[in-house]
Order: C-alpha cells, then sequence, then structure tokens
C-alpha cells in the first residue's frame, strides 16, 4: 500500500502514477499467463500487426510509450532514447523489465514537471501527425487510456483461451 509520499504531486505527477498504475495492473494480469497464451495467435483476422498476441501487444505498448517519451523530449529539448533498429517481439521472460525501464524513462522525461501549470502544458505541443496534434495533458492522458484499452483487448483475448 502507498503512502501519502509516495505519490507525486500537481496534474502531470498524478497523471504520471496513473500511468504507472494502469502498467502494473496489466503486468499482473500477463504474469499469470503462461509462455504460449503469450505468444499464441488471438486474432488472425486483424490488419494490425500489433494485435495479433498478447506478446505484440505488450511489445507495441512498450515501443509506444518510449514513442510519446521521446515526442515530449524532442519539445522540452531533451535528448531521445535511440528508436530501435528493429522493433522486436518481446520475451514473457523480459516484458516486465521492459515496461519498467519505459516507465522510468517517462518519469525521468518528466522529473521536476510534476506541478506544471495548465497554461505551462498547453504550451507543450506534440504533433503527431497531419492535422493531428496533442498538448502534454492530452499526450499523457492518450498513454495511461492506451495501456487501459490494451488491457481490455488482453483480458478478452484471455477470454478466447
Amino acid at each position: 500500500m502507498k503512502n501519502l509520499e509516495d505519490y507525486r504531486k500537481g496534474a502531470i505527477g498524478a497523471m504520471m502514477d496513473e500511468y504507472e498504475r494502469a502498467a502494473l495492473e496489466l503486468k499482473a494480469i500477463v504474469e499469470n499467463v503462461g509462455e504460449a497464451d503469450y505468444e499464441r495467435i488471438a486474432d488472425a483476422e486483424t490488419k494490425d500487426e500489433d494485435c495479433r498476441s498478447i506478446q505484440t501487444v505488450m511489445s507495441h505498448i512498450v515501443y509506444s510509450g518510449y514513442g510519446y517519451a521521446n515526442a515530449v523530449r524532442r519539445q522540452i529539448l531533451m535528448p531521445p532514447a535511440p528508436a530501435p533498429r528493429e522493433k522486436k517481439q518481446i520475451l514473457k521472460a523480459e516484458i516486465s523489465g521492459e515496461i519498467d525501464e519505459m516507465l522510468a524513462f517517462t518519469a525521468e522525461t518528466l522529473d521536476g514537471k510534476w506541478e506544471m501549470s495548465d497554461e505551462e502544458m498547453d504550451k507543450i505541443i506534440i504533433i503527431a501527425e497531419e492535422n493531428f496534434s496533442e498538448n502534454l495533458e492530452q499526450l499523457l492522458e492518450h498513454a495511461i487510456v492506451h495501456i487501459l484499452r490494451h488491457r481490455r483487448q488482453i483480458d478478452k483475448f484471455l477470454l478466447k483461451f
């Protein structure tokens, strides 16, 4: 159980705490999945290669998390993490540690910014693609919900199995 001191201050701090919480809940689900089910194709019909199995979904979550943090880093003039030359599928034995490393990278990105004002967050605009942009708050909310949506998807995969 957390103590009051364990919670970060401010809106950015609250979103980082919730991002970690969503990831922790997802990791708890995946820890109880056997290796065969982790790699098993659950949706052979999807056109989205990132959504075929628990393994592809979990790998996608890790790579997306680095993408979100790197997008913020580019806007606040911090060096981004180098992009992997090839996105490999992360093994079940490695996924918990990989998620922890991605979250630590994100927390490092946001360190010292926990109590940013709404006006300061509004000034950090991340342009994801043509005709689509998010401010810092929206991007962090997107990152949290991204994990929640994929956790739901994995829940449904497990019901199929």
